[in-house]
């Protein structure tokens, strides 16, 4: 019982990011002690726990970055790549006006 509620919290991916290893090792230990888990399964099933608890934490930062993406292209915010190009038209356009001013001069 408490075995599905700790996969079902998972499966979801409830509080993924606020779960430690430490944190599921001590749930896990005491599910063992109140015989809810083998011991022979409590190191698999911590890492399976861990390993869900990275993916959802993964999933949702993966979904926050996507949504920033959209937030900021709705708002007309240029990406790093737009900024480095108009920065390279500028520095080129800065020596072409160094060059003229130099022709000029002489």
């Amino acid at each position: 019982m408490v075995k599905d509620l700790l996969n079902n919290m998972y499966s979801l991916g409830i509080g993924a990011a606020s779960y430690s290893k430490e944190q599921i090792e001590k749930t896990v230990h005491e599910l063992v002690k109140r015989g809810d888990v083998a011991r022979a399964e409590s190191g698999a099933l911590i890492d399976e726990l861990v390993d869900r608890g990275k993916k959802a934490q993964q999933e949702v930062e993966d979904m926050i970055q996507g949504r920033v993406r959209q937030l900021l292209s709705s708002m007309d915010v240029p990406t790093k790549e737009e900024v480095q190009a108009l920065q390279q038209r500028v520095d080129l356009l800065e020596q072409k006006l160094v060059q003229t001013e130099k022709e000029t001069d002489a």
